[in-house]
């Protein structure tokens, strides 16, 4: 049996590796079998270009229309709120940023750690909201399926084990830092398998749907 010094090793080091290259690699052949599906030739002429229908309509679908958010005002709203509070948590966090410069040789400035602290908590609430409302709306609770829960539950795992870290709550630092990190590489090997990876396709089909529309010259 590991002790917790072995065990943050591992998570630091082969865990962190196996993971890196699931994430990878699962990105890179789901990206591939997107392009190389193809499309086909359109034999219509041109009236519009592609390049400026592709580029509008990943601005005009990011932000959503009166009438969508007078009806999904909670979903909506909740949903940047915890995409925009794990984004900060993620890439603004100064212990992130200095496994970043470790990995890429990048750096940048960091925001205060109660800043951060804040964020999280926001964002875990926030998604305890949504996991809420999904069970209590009869419409979503009939859609929900084992995958929904599981991207729900890898989402907030390492915001929950992060904060919990950083606290020191419940167990030795070393324990709840690999913890931490072992969350982090669970979600990492999920991530490409599961409606997650839509955080890159997500812009791949707003400019497809854009470009078709910008080439008959017609708005999307």
């Amino acid at each position: 049996m590991m002790t917790e010094i072995e065990f943050l090793s591992w998570v630091r080091g082969p865990g962190l590796q196996i993971a890196t290259i699931i994430f990878v690699a699962g990105i890179v052949i789901r990206i591939l079998e997107i392009l190389l599906l193809g499309r086909k030739g359109n034999l219509a002429e041109a009236k519009g270009s592609e390049m400026s229908g592709g580029f509008r309509t990943i601005l005009s679908r990011s932000v959503p229309t009166p009438s969508t958010f007078k009806r999904s005002t909670f979903t909506i709203v909740a949903g940047y709120i915890f995409h925009l509070g794990l984004f900060l948590v993620i890439f603004f966090y100064a212990p992130h940023i200095l496994f970043f410069k470790d990995v890429i040789g990048l750096s940048w400035p960091s925001l205060p750690t109660p800043v951060i602290d804040a964020t999280a908590v926001i964002s875990i609430i926030a998604l305890l909201a949504v996991i809420v409302h999904r069970f209590n709306n009869k419409v979503l609770r009939y859609l929900n399926n084992f995958e929904d829960m599981l991207v729900w539950f890898v989402t907030i795992a390492p915001l929950v084990t992060g904060y919990i870290a950083f606290h020191r709550i419940g167990m030795t630092g070393p324990t709840l830092l690999a913890i931490h990190i072992l969350s982090v590489e669970i979600l990492m090997v999920v991530f490409p398998f599961t409606k997650l990876m839509h955080a890159f396709t997500i812009f791949m089909s707003r400019w497809y749907n854009g470009a078709m529309s910008g080439y008959r010259g017609v708005e999307s």
